[in-house]
């Protein structure tokens, strides 16, 4: 055999070889890929899994409240009315019969009112504003401290489930509040900057270091509401000093 045969044969199965390494590495990034694909989507549906869990808790949270709130509304406002009818019907007096019946429209104007929030339309059927408000007026009423709402409109366009988590994380940021910090007065900024919209829920209580670990399970939580619909939750607190909470939501 001849030099340049040889040659020729080295280079043959030189590039025989070489393209049976091209092969090999061409099926390894073709496996490599599809694990990672495969791996992608597990995460994606863990991660949906996870989200629709968390929406699904917050629903079981605001019925379970629900409930309390209208067990509270039965106890004290409508069985105090439906005594007071009682009491008037059975007077002899026209006039306090009139009033007996006055106390019974009353009473089924109540009963109208705690059946819509039996059910968890009223999500979608009230404004982000308008329910903070309500909280807001429902505290001030109490006499328990003042309020304000400041708000731009920019949480007008909401989807249910985004509603659903910040109506949850408002209603916990206003319990803390009263319980904790003990303010003169709560204030809720709504406002957008730039690709952002934002609630600011600011009291001017006494405060709490945040580095304290048993406020720190509890934001834990909030903020991790706030991530499952793509927002985010930061918190400022000074002892004396009152505390600021921020949610923030992309457009």
């Amino acid at each position: 055999m001849s030099e340049q045969e040889s040659q020729f044969i080295l280079i043959l199965f030189g590039g025989i070889f070489f393209a049976f390494l091209m092969s090999l590495f061409v099926v390894a990034m073709v496996v490599l890929h599809r694990q990672r694909q495969v791996q992608n989507r597990q995460k994606l549906t863990q991660i949906k899994d996870e989200n629709e869990k968390t929406l699904l808790n917050v629903e079981n949270e605001i019925q379970q409240e629900t409930l309390t709130q209208i067990g509270r509304e039965l106890h004290d406002n409508i069985g105090q009315l439906l005594s007071l009818a009682k009491l008037n019907l059975n007077s002899s007096k026209p006039e306090k019969q009139s009033e007996g019946k006055e106390y019974i429209n009353q009473i089924i104007k109540e009963v109208r009112t705690l059946s819509k929030t039996l059910n968890l339309d009223w999500v979608e059927s009230v404004s982000l504003d308008d329910f903070i408000r309500q909280q807001l007026e429902k505290i001030q009423s109490t006499g328990f401290c003042q309020t304000a709402l400041e708000s731009d409109g920019s949480f007008l366009e909401l989807n249910k489930d985004h509603k659903l988590v910040l109506i949850r994380v408002i209603q916990e940021c206003l319990n803390n509040a009263i319980k904790h910090a003990h303010p003169d007065k709560i204030t809720i900024l709504v406002s957008k900057n730039g690709t952002s919209r934002t609630i600011e829920i600011r009291d001017d209580g006494k405060g709490f270091d945040t580095n304290h670990q048993s406020q720190g399970s509890g934001m834990s939580n909030l903020k991790k509401r706030m991530e499952t619909i793509g927002g985010k939750f930061s918190l400022t607190s000074k002892v004396g000093k009152g505390t600021q909470i921020t949610l923030k939501l992309p457009f």
